[in-house]
């Protein structure tokens, strides 16, 4: 659902060229941020926090280029709260 390689992999390499080592390691960073972004949302103990956790994922899916990770963000931000989409934004990070 929410898994980009061709994007992903084309943004890095339009960054930092075709060099498969550095495209990982920035690969494995940006999971880590996505991961990371996760445990906000996660953390969040109101709505606030649930939305701000959101906007760093997606802004850090549209930084990268996974499209479907950003707009699977976006529609998180309007359910704070939401087990479901929780699950649905954990499944999409664990598959990058």
């Amino acid at each position: 659902m929410a898994y980009d390689p061709g994007a992903i992999d084309a943004t890095l390499a339009a960054a930092v060229g075709e060099d498969p080592a550095l495209i990982a390691e920035l690969r494995l960073a940006f999971v880590d941020s996505a991961e990371r972004a996760i445990a906000t949302i996660e953390a969040a103990t109101d709505d606030a926090g649930w939305v701000l956790g959101t906007a760093r994922l997606k802004g850090l899916a549209a930084s990268f280029g996974a499209v479907r990770l950003m707009a699977l963000a976006s529609e998180a931000a309007a359910a704070p709260g939401d087990a479901p989409m929780l699950r649905k934004l954990k499944q999409a990070v664990a598959r990058l």
